[in-house]
């Protein structure tokens, strides 16, 4: 990145809130409310990004790719809560899922703002970690120059992994550099440069449309019910035992019985409900790629 380059839109002053720090609180706060409605008004455009970076995703992470969610700062904060929920909510597996966050794994709770400019950090770690061919990498950074997730980006698509961009000021170097870039222009902060506002709302929706049309495509949502999710606590059992009745009728005995002999798994114990095996069960499922529509509709007469 040159200092000499024109500013990004993210980090230039909006000369509409250039007195925003002598206004009455309740008109700043409307004002930055209005704000966020814009950041999500921008989102829309985008719409049309998302589902093609979602379709060409499908085809990588359909058996044992990985997803890959690269960033510093706010927007990588933000990547890795859109990870790190992908576990609980659709059974991801941990070891197909991939945080490189500038500064590491500490950076997400202390601010390592030089970590951001460090390209051979991160082309070092995209290395040790065999980034592939049958892998995702989604960089965000609301500047769309940052060098550590542009060199994340780079180093993946040289070693044939599929990449996409998420970045909210048009015409950078992380969007040209993507095969799949997803531009969100926000346009200035209120305060300039303060992107965990507008740009850090607008990609928490871009990446909770991504990850969720993904996990949809894959298989992991069932009657707009999260089939896959992981039943680690009383709640999520409580949960898992609500949605097997819903989905089948089961009375709560049955139903507790069938979620035991499918090890938790909802999906399973739908179908053992049907009169099938947990072997049976499984095996139907792996036909159809882990969708319970296509494998109930295997079963009907």
């Amino acid at each position: 990145m040159d200092a000499s380059d024109p500013l990004p839109a993210t980090e230039c002053a909006d000369p509409r809130y250039r007195e925003i720090d002598a206004w009455p609180p309740e008109s700043a706060l409307a004002a930055l409310f209005e704000a966020q409605l814009s950041a999500a008004a921008a989102t829309r455009a985008a719409l049309p990004a998302i589902e093609s970076a979602v379709a060409a995703s499908v085809e990588r992470l359909r058996d044992s790719g990985r997803l890959i969610y690269a960033g510093a700062g706010t927007s990588g904060r933000i990547a890795a809560q859109d990870a790190v929920e992908l576990a609980p909510t659709f059974d991801w597996p941990a070891e197909r899922l991939l945080l490189l966050i500038a500064g590491g794994t500490a950076a997400l709770t202390r601010a390592a703002e030089n970590a951001e400019d460090d390209a051979a950090a991160a082309r070092s770690t995209v290395s040790a970690n065999g980034v592939g061919a049958a892998d995702v990498a989604i960089g965000v950074a609301a500047s769309g120059r940052t060098d550590f997730t542009c060199a994340v980006l780079q180093e993946a698509a040289a070693r044939g992994a599929l990449t996409v961009a998420v970045a909210n000021s048009p015409g950078t170097n992380l969007l040209a550099l993507a095969a799949y870039p997803i531009l969100v222009d926000t346009g200035a902060e209120p305060i300039a440069g303060s992107t965990r506002l507008k740009a850090g709302t607008a990609q928490k929706i871009v990446l909770n449309l991504f990850s969720t049309l993904l996990m949809l495509r894959l298989g992991r949502v069932h009657a707009g019910l999260m089939v896959d999710l992981r039943a680690t606590n009383a709640k999520l059992r409580a949960r898992a035992l609500r949605m097997l009745r819903h989905l089948t009728g089961a009375g709560p005995a049955a139903a507790e019985a069938a979620l035991a002999a499918s090890g938790g798994n909802v999906k399973t114990a739908v179908l053992l409900l049907r009169g099938l095996d947990p072997a049976a069960a499984c095996a139907v499922l792996a036909r159809h790629g882990g969708h319970l529509r296509a494998a109930l509709a295997e079963l009907e007469p």
